[in-house]
């Protein structure tokens, strides 16, 4: 008796284990390449959920105040898409090297996402273009 009711609730187990969301990016990389200051520093992450259960984003960080990220508003179906929109501010002249981490209940649940890019002021992007 002991082991019938064992091997119920393994097969209960087994079988709620089975559905899992999973999250599947496009690109887990944007680069900005080389933009000028002051300019549109909106970018989007666009990603599927390919597993069979319901996708939930309960959490997307930046490395820094100088990123926000927006995470989707509600969960994400199976075999749907949505996205993850990124500002970055670009009054901030220099390198782009940012990670965003996305928490979810994906397979993986932590993922990290990178931008990348370089901001250049109005005057020394001016000069390079005329070289």
């Amino acid at each position: 008796m002991k082991k019938l009711i064992l091997v119920a609730i393994m097969a209960f187990v087994g079988l709620s284990a089975t559905a899992q969301a999973k999250m599947t990016f496009k690109s887990d990389t944007v680069d900005y390449g080389e933009i000028a200051k002051g300019s549109d520093g909106v970018r989007v992450f666009e990603f599927t959920n390919t597993g069979d259960a319901p996708l939930i984003v309960t959490d997307v960080k930046s490395s820094c105040g100088c990123t926000v990220p927006k995470k989707p508003s509600g969960p994400v179906a199976p075999g749907a898409s949505s996205k993850i929109e990124v500002k970055y501010d670009t009054n901030r002249v220099g390198p782009i090297r940012k990670t965003v981490t996305v928490y979810s209940n994906s397979d993986e649940p932590i993922k990290a996402l990178k931008i990348k890019g370089e901001v250049k002021s109005d005057a020394k992007s001016m000069l390079e273009k005329t070289k």
